[in-house]
């Protein structure tokens, strides 16, 4: 099958690889030249496991072409997936100005009567399809284009994104044509998994109903902690003896320092934009955004109430900086918050993250911040060190020989990643979240 990939970000560029990893025929356009180019080089914009090995080979295999060619990319694919960013406006509501843009340059392109199926991959609010659909008609003007309209959005995890698409738990279509939705399951009917047919607003309405019951798992453990806090239990345990329920699962009970990243914080606050315009007072979602801001206050306070508001004499090392594991994205990222709070406080840093050190230095800057190239630098002579994001290295140190560089052996761990008997028999003040009164 002719596809057609219009945004190289998360989603597109893993999704037109993998498509062509399946043998279709895919190009990837982005109007970035300097991120094309880079594509075509062999180098990935973004960090994604496996991703520059995979591009490299089913572009050596042919199946895979980056452009910025708009009119060749329209014009290749039977089925053009939009897959270009959403970000949150200054009211919180979903800023769709790309998507709209993407739509009416398929509309200036395509070519009279050559049937397209135009779906959108990126999460958007109920009822964009119909503005697609305008938007598709406007750049076409006078000129009479086949198309449908198709909703088919993404499940992926950022740092396990070509997994997922290959082992999908379901795969979501929406159109208001047989025609298309038909077209579509033929893409997907190798994968060992349910496909989901539906109406246009409920497929685009599924999207953001999961992540944000995900983000209000979050919250919720995250609000236990606190009364884990004030009754000297532990959230570790609770959540997983909570978990072993079928019916909560042990997915999203971790409790930490809150969640961030370009999709939770986001779709949140989408979706109760959506509400509010529906006339619906979401309170269930004001809590979840509430809970998740407050969480880090929580975790600052334990700082606050140790040092005190001024902390220009110390250096602390930070271990994180990425919003989660297994990527190089800062966005939104409570990390990044709580560091430039820190360093806002007077404090000198030493960062390490092993894969966003570059686009933290691009959001904090070189000001009272040492980027480090190796972790076990992070506690080199520091007055306390914090956990900020929950990468697998950091809990596999051998702290019992680190903690000895450090100035003062106080760790304030935001992800949960140490016991904190062990690191108490180490001779560490520990704080962390939840976890027996700490």
């Amino acid at each position: 099958m002719k596809l057609t990939i219009i945004g190289t970000g998360y989603v597109g560029l893993v999704s037109g690889a993998v498509f062509a990893d399946w043998g279709h025929d895919v190009v990837c356009l982005d109007i970035d030249k300097q991120k094309i180019e880079k594509i075509k080089d062999g180098e990935m914009p973004i960090y994604e496991d496996g991703l520059e090995e995979l591009v490299t080979r089913v572009m050596k295999e042919g199946r895979f072409r980056p452009t910025t060619d708009y009119k060749m990319a329209v014009e290749h694919g039977e089925v053009i997936f939009i897959c270009v960013g959403t970000p949150s406006n200054q009211s919180g509501a979903a800023d769709l100005s790309y998507v709209f843009s993407a739509s009416e340059s398929i509309g200036k392109y395509a070519q009279p009567n050559a049937y397209k199926i135009i779906v959108t991959k990126s999460t958007v609010p109920v009822g964009t399809h119909d503005k697609v659909r305008e938007s598709v008609l406007k750049g076409a003007g006078s000129k009479k284009v086949d198309f449908d309209v198709a909703s088919n959005p993404e499940f992926l995890r950022e740092g396990t994104s070509i997994f997922d698409m290959n082992n999908t738990d379901r795969i979501v279509i929406g159109s208001s044509s047989k025609k298309a939705m038909d077209i579509l399951e033929e893409l997907y009917k190798h994968l060992n998994t349910e496909i989901v047919r539906a109406d246009l607003a409920s497929a685009e309405l599924i999207k953001y109903a999961a992540n944000a019951f995900l983000a209000t798992k979050i919250s919720f453990i995250n609000e236990i902690s606190q009364i884990c806090e004030r009754t000297k239990a532990d959230v570790k345990t609770v959540a997983y003896g909570m978990g072993l329920d079928k019916r909560i699962g042990l997915q999203f009970l971790r409790a930490g320092i809150g969640y961030g990243g370009s999709c939770f914080p986001k779709d949140v606050e989408a979706l109760y934009r959506t509400s509010s315009e529906k006339m619906y007072d979401f309170r269930l979602l004001r809590g979840v955004m509430d809970a998740n801001e407050r969480q880090r206050e929580y975790f600052l306070d334990k700082v606050w109430s140790r040092y005190g508001s001024n902390l220009s004499t110390m250096v602390l090392g930070v271990l994180g900086a990425a919003f989660k594991n297994d990527t190089d994205d800062v966005r939104k990222s409570v990390a990044i918050d709580i560091t430039r709070r820190l360093r806002g406080s007077g404090a000198k840093i030493k960062l390490y993250d092993p894969a966003a050190i570059e686009n933290a230095r691009k959001d904090l800057g070189n000001y009272n911040i040492e980027y480090l190239k190796n972790g076990e630098e992070a506690f080199d002579n520091i007055d306390a060190l914090f956990l900020l994001t929950e990468w697998t290295e950091f809990s596999s140190y051998d702290y019992k020989k680190l903690v000895k560089k450090m100035k003062s052996k106080v760790i304030f761990d935001g992800r949960n990643l140490l016991d904190p008997g062990n690191m108490r028999k180490l001779g560490v003040e520990y704080y962390g979240v939840g976890r027996n009164g700490s």
